[in-house]
């Protein structure tokens, strides 16, 4: 007589180990609240754009919910853009937190692309890179046909043992090397044209003592258990199928060591030290201008080939887990319309460090909006400088004078 019930609570703590809870959503017309800009140049990967503060990114169009509830951030490309300006674009990121433990959902319409177009769905553990480790949920440049995942790290933690239902094609298995260890999505439809198409999709990362994985799916194909969560319920993953990205924890990289809590980001770079090396950028894009050049050929001009360079964004969820969540066990399936990434520059290519790149341009320049007879609407800008701005007009005031 004992069974039933006994079967009944055995069933129920099951179901909660699967179950993660709710922390917070990020959507419709607070979307932004919890979230910082960046308000600088692209000083991590050398781009060409300046990532504005919260109050110009609202106020010049670049950041804002749309008549549908969707949040939107993107590159300016309405105004022209001379040399050696850079461009205007957004970097948002979370003011909370997420530990070991956490799982993230981002619902996509759009995401950025085009030649010259770097955008990225990422996590970051802390202001010293990589300590704190960085999560490459999605990431892609130019015109490559799918999303490049990855995991940084300091030394010590490997990509060595691809788990047999890993979707996506492991590139790299050094997580320390400046590419990361990468795993290239064979699915298609997951980057692009083609993600647009099909209506976007949803990417989920599952951040755990057991390891990292990271799922994507085409619209057509999330799961149920995504479609019918709303901004209060749990969610059960437990049937969400092979990851696209399986990093194992167990004897390759202990996740605890090598990643402090995450910080989630969205950024647009353009060009910078991936998507504007000739190497990954020339074969794709050459033809795109005259010169052949990433910078001169796209950045600079009226802007108007960046009207897909934005992320749509319905919600992004973050959860958490008070038990142990599932390791994703299930079989691998036969992906039809498999993406062949062997012949497309960029995937997992990138080797260089950023001690190595020669900037041949890393001042930062005056927002294009304010630079007089671009084309910007005419406005007089804030000083907002910091200690070095201040320390250059220094020494303009003491020549001035003494030439007085």
């Amino acid at each position: 007589m004992q069974l039933f019930p006994t079967a009944a609570i055995l069933y129920g703590v099951l179901s909660l180990s699967r179950a993660y809870d709710l922390v917070r959503e990020y959507s419709g017309i607070t979307f932004f609240d919890d979230w910082d800009f960046f308000g600088s140049w692209d000083n991590l990967t050398l781009g060409d754009v300046y990532w504005l503060d919260e109050s110009d990114a609202f106020s010049q169009g670049l950041a804002y919910v749309n008549s549908v509830g969707n949040a939107v951030i993107k590159v300016d490309n309405i105004h022209s853009v001379q040399s050696p300006q850079k461009r205007n674009s957004v970097r948002i990121t979370t003011k909370d937190s997420y530990a070991v433990g956490s799982l993230w959902i981002f619902d996509l319409v759009h995401i950025p692309y085009g030649c010259s177009v770097w955008p990225a769905v990422w996590s970051l553990g802390g202001p010293t890179w990589p300590e704190g480790g960085e999560i490459d949920i999605m990431e892609a440049v130019n015109l490559m046909p799918s999303n490049q995942m990855a995991l940084h790290t300091t030394t010590g933690c490997f990509h060595n043992n691809t788990p047999p239902n890993q979707l996506g094609a492991t590139l790299v298995t050094d997580c320390s090397t400046a590419a990361g260890c990468t795993v290239g999505e064979l699915q298609p439809n997951s980057y692009g044209s083609g993600f647009a198409d099909m209506g976007g999709g949803v990417f989920a990362t599952q951040f755990d003592v057991a390891g990292i994985f990271i799922w994507f799916w085409s619209r057509p194909n999330v799961p149920s258990s995504i479609n019918q969560t709303n901004s209060t319920s749990s969610i059960d993953i437990s049937q969400w199928g092979p990851p696209s990205a399986s990093y194992l924890a167990a004897g390759q990289c202990n996740i605890t060591e090598f990643f402090t809590p995450q910080q989630l980001i969205l950024d647009i770079t353009l060009c910078g030290n991936w998507a504007g090396l000739p190497e990954v950028y020339f074969p794709s894009c050459g033809n795109q201008g005259s010169t052949g050049i990433c910078y001169n050929d796209n950045v600079v001009g009226d802007g108007s080939n960046y009207d897909d360079a934005y992320f749509e964004i319905p919600y992004i969820r973050a959860y958490t887990t008070g038990g142990v969540a599932p390791t994703p066990t299930a079989s691998p399936f036969e992906i039809v319309s498999k993406v062949d990434i062997s012949t497309y520059p960029g995937y997992g290519s990138v080797t260089i460090p950023m001690s190595a790149i020669t900037a041949t341009d890393t001042l930062l320049h005056p927002s294009p909006m304010f630079v007089p007879g671009n084309g910007a609407s005419a406005r007089v800008p804030r000083l907002e400088m910091g200690c070095a701005g201040w320390w250059l007009v220094s020494i303009v005031v003491i020549m001035f004078i003494r030439l007085l």
